[in-house]
């Protein structure tokens, strides 16, 4: 499944052919058939077992480890920007960048990371609207607004390590993305 998920991390969906998921794999194609059905199930296997390695956990751990919510968005922000640009995997954010050029014969595998993307964009609203409760942020603050300004950032964190961003670089993103945090009430 490692090499599986490697190989769709570094290529995408589309460009990931059977032979090269076979050969990656050391494989032959009828037992990646037998084991999984098709080429989707075994994509949607490859980004869940991601979704479970620390380089696809990490957001949700955080989310439900630290005790605050600035505490939180700031330390995915800071493990984005150490976790995204490392070399001893490919670039990006799997879940991000995997189905940008998909054909609408396999717009189910783009609608299928959309669905990640925003579960964890609803996760994060969830997260700043129990903030907002606490009084950890303003009464005018927007959780929706925020949950979004904080996936983008993501994102963009994703496809600038794709681009060549360093880990030095990424971090000072962070740290700025950061500094839009609204202070609580008086």
């Amino acid at each position: 499944m490692q090499a599986a998920t490697r190989l769709f991390w570094e290529r995408g969906y589309e460009a990931t052919s059977i032979g090269d998921l076979t050969a990656a794999m050391g494989i032959r194609p009828g037992s990646l058939y037998a084991a999984f059905g098709d080429k989707k199930t075994l994509f949607k296997e490859a980004v869940h077992a991601y979704g479970r390695a620390p380089a696809g956990a990490f957001v949700a751990d955080a989310l439900a480890q630290e005790p605050t919510a600035k505490a939180a968005f700031g330390r995915i922000l800071r493990e984005a920007a150490l976790i995204y640009p490392d070399p001893g995997h490919p670039p990006g954010c799997l879940t991000i960048s995997a189905a940008t050029n998909v054909t609408l014969q396999d717009a189910d595998v783009a609608q299928f990371l959309r669905d990640l993307r925003n579960t964890n964009l609803a996760a994060f609203e969830t997260r700043l609207h129990a903030a907002k409760n606490e009084g950890e942020l303003p009464s005018t603050a927007d959780p929706a607004a925020l949950a979004g300004y904080f996936a983008t950032v993501i994102q963009g964190m994703s496809q600038r390590a794709r681009d060549g961003a360093t880990a030095a670089e990424l971090t000072q993103t962070a740290r700025i993305s950061l500094s839009a945090w609204p202070a609580a009430d008086d």
